[in-house]
């Protein structure tokens, strides 16, 4: 295990945070450094066709080892860390044989990661835990996935008694900004289905995701000197307050949980005279998914007319655009995509957590872009923060597991995967 450890380190060590403001692909150039040592490292340990393109997408081969006819299916990891905290100089902490009590992660400004708040902490008692120094991220998201297909592939390299179809790996920049998969040519990477590393905690299975959309609202206000302001001064800040106000209450990522959808005001900029509001709208089901994005034109809407005469035209503009939708729809039809990966988890020992993401991956582009791709855990907790930590152990099961997934899907009989997929009835 020790391998793996210092594979995810060597990963984890390169700064790669993506930039949303950024209008390159990659956002960030820092991104390269570690895109050119997985090159290289892919080469080194064997695989064939190792590709990346002007935007620093990844795709290598491994062959098929054996002479039946055998679906291509693939592995995807993103390689940048998210812009929500800093992922530069970090500086990973092991902690071996966790004995279940605080780690101290910064003594000097007292950070701990406890498991009194952070109650996940207790089922790796035992094991050996990789945590940040207090003052970034760690990165497993998702280096810990990039870590866990690029061991995968060099143990079947060196195990072909194993044996397996032709299995295809993508790496992709800029997940964490919503655009990992805009670029990624899914006619060029000729896999069947596919599977992105890139869950939390051990056995996650995912195969539902948020249905999302982002929305940038501006109201424009009339300043006017304050001891004179009576029916003439307009606040555009207060009205952004009023615009707040209207959403549901109780719809918030901190009251929500499940198959619950929300509204997620995170910015919000402004003067007198212009406040620009900034939220997401999440939900799993299309269609009230649809009515939270109306919702938004309707306040608009009973604003405009409450100012119409005050103000002269329009004192809000809403724009509300689909970010990514729930990749249910589409791997329902090839649901056995789903049956391999939870068949391997129970084999390896790993109870299966089946469940909807609150959130989105590459997987959920992907699959609308003809790629099948569920989402398979990386092992990580506390992802975008200074709490994040991953045990080992859960880095080399999710390598086991992708293993068993190649050697699963090349087994005469386990699942008519040969078969085109059928419609839904």
């Amino acid at each position: 295990m020790q391998h793996i450890i210092d594979r995810f380190i060597s990963y984890v060590t390169i700064d790669t945070e993506s930039d949303p403001n950024s209008q390159t692909t990659p956002s960030t150039e820092k991104q390269w450094n570690l895109a050119n040592k997985l090159v290289e490292e892919l080469k080194t340990i064997g695989l064939e066709d190792v590709t990346i393109d002007d935007k620093a997408y990844i795709m290598a081969t491994l062959p098929s080892n054996v002479e039946h006819e055998v679906p291509t299916i693939g592995f995807v990891s993103h390689f940048d860390t998210s812009p929500d905290f800093s992922g530069a100089n970090v500086k990973p902490q092991i902690i071996e044989n966790y004995d279940g009590k605080d780690i101290v992660l910064n003594a000097e400004k007292n950070i701990i990661l406890s498991p009194n708040y952070f109650k996940d902490l207790l089922q790796y008692k035992g094991q050996t835990i990789i945590t940040t120094d207090g003052t970034t991220l760690l990165g497993a998201d998702d280096k810990a996935g990039i870590t866990e297909i690029v061991s995968a592939m060099e143990y079947l390299v060196q195990h072909p008694e194993i044996k397996h179809g032709k299995i295809r790996i993508g790496f992709t920049p800029d997940e964490e900004i919503g655009r990992g998969a805009h670029h990624f040519d899914v006619e060029k990477f000729g896999a069947q289905w596919a599977y992105t590393m890139d869950g939390s905690q051990i056995g996650e299975l995912e195969y539902e995701n948020f249905n999302a959309a982002g929305a940038k609202i501006t109201f424009k206000g009339k300043s006017v000197h304050p001891g004179y302001a009576k029916g003439k001064m307009i606040n555009s800040m207060l009205i952004a307050n009023d615009f707040i106000n209207e959403l549901p209450k109780g719809e918030t990522p901190q009251e929500t949980k499940g198959y619950e959808g929300f509204f997620h005001v995170h910015h919000l900029t402004g003067s007198i005279e212009e406040t620009v509001l900034e939220l997401i709208i999440r939900d799993h089901n299309k269609i009230k998914f649809e009515k939270r994005k109306d919702l938004i034109g309707k306040i608009a809407k009973k604003i405009n007319k409450k100012y119409a005469k005050q103000f002269g035209e329009d004192i809000v503009t809403a724009v509300v655009k689909d970010q990514y939708y729930n990749m249910k729809e589409k791997v329902l039809p090839v649901k056995h995509i789903v049956d391999i990966a939870e068949k391997a988890m129970r084999e390896l020992d790993i109870k299966p957590i089946i469940k909807p993401i609150r959130g989105g991956t590459d997987g959920s582009q992907l699959s609308f872009m003809g790629l099948p791709c569920p989402n398979i855990f990386a092992g990580g907790h506390n992802f975008h923060g200074k709490y994040e930590y991953v045990p080992a152990e859960s880095i080399q099961k999710a390598t086991d597991v992708i293993v068993k997934i190649a050697e699963l899907t090349a087994t005469p009989g386990i699942f008519d995967v040969t078969e085109k997929p059928k419609r839904k009835r």
